[in-house]
């Protein structure tokens, strides 16, 4: 019989060879808990599926590849995993993690104990950088009104610095979030308009009278920028990232706080014309053509239509 705590487990793929392997050695390598792991890749055209295929998980944990046939975006990658998971009534707890993250030992227990017995919409932990190594890249993060943009809580800061205070804590990233089923129950799955960005700061939103909770000692390294370019240490934002960073940034006010509209045009205006000062005229062109709704640069949209993107 397993006493063990149980954790339920989403990884999204999506040409996610080079790095899936590493995270599943590290997570499956947990120690206390017994995972129920489903990776849903959205159709990937690499070797992910080799590399996950032929990975086993050892007891007490289980592994399902869980292919979707189509790239719907992360949320709707997610709410796959999601829906599957929750068929099985031993789970309460599920653990949406990035492909490009390393997981220390315990960090799954933790998650799967933490705040034992209380209600929670949410839990974050602590993401550090893997590349370079050594600072904080989000505790938790918070949004400013006046604009939509959202700023990571403890950014650069040692890894280990005071963990954040958990009210001051607007949503959990999703590169490493453990959503309730009694959260769930509430307030549904994951909002998918969004494809990329922004989609776990609007289903935080939804959390009411659930707490946002915050555990230090569940820890991930994650490589920041592998996937979409996203911005890390001594490397700027992708085009691709930028586009879908402020497109999703004006759906996400215009959803929740449409007062902030002015403002948010504003940002979207000034980020532009700083990245022209930067001299980076192809990430002026995105940040500009997502916060105004227009459809993504030449080249972003190359990248969509290889992708089998519809959006």
């Amino acid at each position: 019989m397993n006493d063990l705590p149980c954790l339920g487990v989403v990884i999204v793929t999506h040409g996610s060879a080079d790095v899936i392997g590493d995270c599943l050695d590290t997570l499956l390598a947990s120690t206390g808990v017994s995972l129920t792991v489903v990776i849903v890749d959205n159709a990937s055209t690499d070797d992910t599926a080799q590399v996950v295929t032929q990975r086993s998980a050892p007891p007490p944990h289980t592994m399902m590849w869980l292919p979707t046939g189509r790239n719907g975006g992360f949320a709707a990658g997610v709410n796959h995993g999601l829906t599957h998971l929750l068929a099985d009534p031993g789970l309460d707890r599920f653990w949406v993690l990035n492909p490009d993250t390393l997981v220390p030992q315990g960090t799954a227990a933790a998650f799967a104990t933490h705040a034992a017995g209380q209600p929670f919409a949410m839990i974050g932990g602590r993401v550090v950088y893997a590349d370079p190594p050594g600072n904080v890249q989000i505790d938790g993060g918070i949004v400013d009104w006046r604009t939509g943009q959202t700023r990571n809580l403890n950014q650069g800061a040692p890894s280990d610095a005071p963990p954040p205070d958990p009210d001051s804590v607007d949503f959990v990233t999703g590169a490493s979030l453990v959503a309730s089923r009694t959260f769930i129950s509430r307030a549904g799955l994951m909002p998918e308009n969004y494809f990329l960005y922004y989609e776990e700061v609007d289903w935080a939103m939804s959390a009411r009278d659930l707490p946002l909770m915050h555990c230090p000692t569940a820890i991930v390294e994650h490589r920041a920028g592998t996937a979409i370019g996203s911005q890390k240490p001594g490397q700027y934002a992708s085009p691709f990232s930028e586009w879908f960073k402020h497109r999703a940034r004006m759906i996400f006010v215009r959803r929740h706080r449409r007062a902030s509209l002015y403002g948010a045009f504003a940002f979207t205006l000034a980020k532009s014309l700083q990245m022209m000062i930067r001299r980076d005229p192809r990430a002026a062109e995105a940040v500009l053509r997502g916060g105004l709704g227009l459809p993504p640069p030449k080249a972003v949209r190359q990248r969509l239509v290889a992708g089998g993107v519809q959006l």
